[in-house]
């Protein structure tokens, strides 16, 4: 009775007074209803005995520190987290840009002196900065309200603050962070990009179950999972022609009258190639070949950025089982970083100068010239 009462105080005040200090309200309230009917004495949870006076300096033990390091930097990477992702959620496309590296240097100098005075670990909090953004708080001064309010309990609202009944402050907090919970902004990533929407239905689940610092943590796990399957598993195109265009683009249901080119097979991947893929995207090269039984192979690699060492050897070993087979590989796009790595395995000299073009279009040209003239491949 006592969270109902308080949510109907706190919805009622908002509505029919936007920003108003329905928290302010609803604490005083719950404090008088416990004092005035002795609700800890009828099972009631109360916040109960709140240390009154100011804290004394301290300094740190140095022989813990070998102790409490892991934990302490777990603690510190799971606070930064929240305060970057509570920055984020609550800045107006007006406001200054967040400055991680300025968030972490004021929540390292806030721990650092609390520290000294025995304070808990600072950082952000997405419930507490609902609160304070629901009463209207919109820049520092916020904070310097917050700081006074905690000195005023530590020297006089200890024993007040400690008649709180749990469930008024369980009431606040739900009320003003299901603000945060924005219906249209996941319809909107969902129509733009699935894989997204699930990680932030991950991450909203993760919230309500385990907690803000695990949730998100939980979040940035499956996030990583995902783009690591990506990674593993780049996207590969079969490249066409539009029809009465100079357009190169991968072949689809969409544009069925897309033309391609006998004896020509263009694959574009897409991404970086490494150890990881490395042997995913030549199978999946090798079955393209198959299925499409061409004389000459082009790899596009005008979406690929880098190209690494062992995936590198693994186009070197493919070259010769493709050749066994007698189809013919060119290399077409290759980007800077990509044909460096080429040139130092020297595997340019391996395929000579007539197969290594600028792009998949100088390709096809030359196929065309050759097909002209009776050679529709080279060779060497």
């Amino acid at each position: 009775m006592l969270a109902l009462a308080t949510f109907a105080v706190l919805i009622g005040m908002e509505r029919l007074w936007p920003h108003s200090p329905a928290p302010l309200v609803a604490v005083a309230g719950g404090i008088a209803a416990s004092w005035w009917l002795g609700l800890q004495a009828q099972g009631v949870g109360i916040v109960g005995l709140i240390p009154q006076g100011l804290p004394a300096v301290t300094l740190p033990d140095l022989g813990l520190i070998a102790d409490l390091a892991p934990g302490a930097l777990g603690i510190a990477l799971m606070s930064f987290t929240e305060t970057i992702a509570a920055g984020r959620a609550f800045a107006k496309s007006s406001d200054p840009p967040i400055n991680a590296n300025r968030e972490l240097v004021a929540t390292g100098a806030a721990n650092i002196g609390g520290a000294l005075l025995g304070a808990m670990p600072a950082g952000g909090g997405t419930s507490q900065s609902a609160v304070v953004s629901a009463a209207g708080g919109r820049s520092q001064k916020a904070s310097l309200v917050t700081a006074a309010a905690a000195l005023a309990t530590m020297l006089l609202l200890a024993p007040a603050l400690g008649l709180l009944p749990n469930a008024v402050l369980a009431a606040i907090v739900i009320v003003y962070s299901v603000g945060l919970i924005e219906p249209a902004e996941f319809r909107a990533i969902r129509s733009v990009r699935t894989m997204e929407f699930r990680w932030a239905l991950v991450a909203c689940a993760g919230v309500l179950v385990f907690g803000t610092l695990k949730g998100i943590v939980v979040a940035i796990i499956v996030s990583m999972i995902g783009l690591a399957s990506q990674a593993a598993n780049p996207r590969i195109s079969v490249v066409g022609r539009k029809r009465g265009a100079d357009v190169l683009r991968p072949l689809s249901a969409e544009h069925p009258d897309d033309e391609t080119f006998e004896g020509l097979l263009i694959v574009r991947p897409e991404g970086r190639l490494f150890f990881v893929n490395a042997r995913n995207v030549g199978e999946q090269i090798e079955a393209l070949v198959g299925q499409h039984q061409p004389r000459v192979l082009v790899l596009d690699l005008s979406r690929v950025p880098d190209i690494e060492y062992s995936a590198l050897q693994a186009l070197i070993e493919g070259e010769k089982k493709l050749a066994e087979r007698g189809v013919t590989l060119w290399l077409a796009g290759l980007n800077p970083s990509v044909l460096e790595v080429v040139r130092h395995a020297g595997f340019d000299r391996q395929l000579g100068a007539k197969r290594m073009f600028f792009n998949a279009r100088a390709a096809i040209a030359h196929h065309q010239g050759q097909a002209s003239v009776g050679h529709p491949s080279d060779s060497d």
